[in-house]
């Protein structure tokens, strides 16, 4: 018996030295709240203690916050987890909010919101209040940072983080998540902004990315922040995808001439006379706006009549030989 209220007195104190404080906050500005109360439910109620365990709808009441329209509630689960979880304006399942698909998983039809409680500091991770069945919080948009490490030959204890003009730069606090397949991601939310940034394959200065002077601006990434999204998966010290590159480490350059630059309604490519290639253009998030390949003509003309203002980047492989090429959209 001694042995058995042991082991569960040390359960009991493991649980507490990597518990961490998550506020959960929902905003329902708009929304006629149901007299049953609103709640949030997900899979961490188990471990933070709620009866009915996990996605159960009626045990984890939020309140409201004074005579505001914003319903929160802090509670204590293990820290270095993803926890997946929605909003209930009301009791029961199906009174749960419809999640966008920014927040979402996303992985395997999954369409729960998630977070992951990246550390055991002595404070609380608030997120905010998210707009019921919103993407963020009033006056701030999703942002979702994706980075493919799988080039990279290891991933540190401490994990793989993102730093930005958005935090004052420390490499510290924001720890990313991955999925599976050497993605790493995270949900941030910002105002509406231009923001730098970049990816640390650790937690520490000397542990950032180079970031390739094609995609780069100050040395840095680079987003501009006027709506919610999510961003391309850029491969870590690279300026596309890692799957989507397949260039070598040193490749031989190729001899190419883009013009005009600026451009305002098309991009002529002039390749060289023999040869097969592909033409790949990424926006600065790493999103990849067109591919063509098996390209033989010397001259090729890229329509960019549909793109936004603002700076690109353009790849051009064969074999392995590649060319980088920044231009601007006008």
């Amino acid at each position: 018996m001694k042995k058995i209220i042991f082991a569960m007195v040390m359960v009991a104190v493991s649980m507490f030295a990597t518990a961490k404080k998550v506020k959960f906050a929902v905003d329902l500005t708009g929304f006629e709240v149901s007299p049953n109360g609103v709640h949030v439910t997900g899979d961490f109620q188990t471990v933070a203690g709620f009866p009915g365990g996990d996605w159960t709808p009626n045990t984890t009441k939020l309140i409201q916050e004074g005579s505001t329209s914003i319903y929160s509630r802090v509670v204590d689960v293990p820290a270095f987890q993803k926890y997946e979880y929605r909003f209930v304006n009301g009791d029961q399942f199906y009174e749960s909010e419809f999640v966008p698909v920014e927040s979402r998983v996303g992985y395997d039809f999954n369409d729960n919101r998630w977070i992951y409680v990246d550390s055991i500091a002595n404070d609380t991770t608030y997120v905010g209040a998210i707009v019921f069945g919103g993407n963020a919080p009033a006056g701030k948009y999703l942002v979702r940072f994706l980075v493919n490490m799988q080039l990279s030959p290891s991933i540190p204890p401490s994990g793989v983080h993102v730093a930005g003009s958005f935090q004052a730069w420390n490499p510290a606090t924001i720890r990313l998540y991955s999925f599976g397949e050497g993605v790493y991601e995270i949900i941030q939310y910002l105002p509406a902004g231009t923001y730098q940034y970049k990816f640390y394959n650790g937690n520490t200065p000397a542990s950032t990315e180079i970031v390739p002077q094609a995609c780069a601006i100050s040395n840095n990434r680079q987003i501009i922040v006027s709506e919610d999204i999510i961003l391309g998966t850029v491969c870590f010290s690279r300026c596309a995808d890692c799957s989507a590159l397949g260039i070598p480490d040193r490749p031989t350059e190729l001899n190419i001439l883009i013009s005009p630059n600026p451009a305002s309604d098309y991009l002529d490519v002039s390749l060289p006379a023999s040869g097969v290639f592909t033409i790949a253009i990424y926006d600065f998030t790493g999103k990849e706006m067109v591919r063509k390949t098996e390209l033989t003509n010397p001259s090729n003309r890229i329509d960019l009549s549909n793109y936004k203002s603002g700076m690109y980047f353009m790849i051009v492989m064969q074999a392995n030989k590649t060319a980088v090429r920044k231009f601007a959209k006008m």
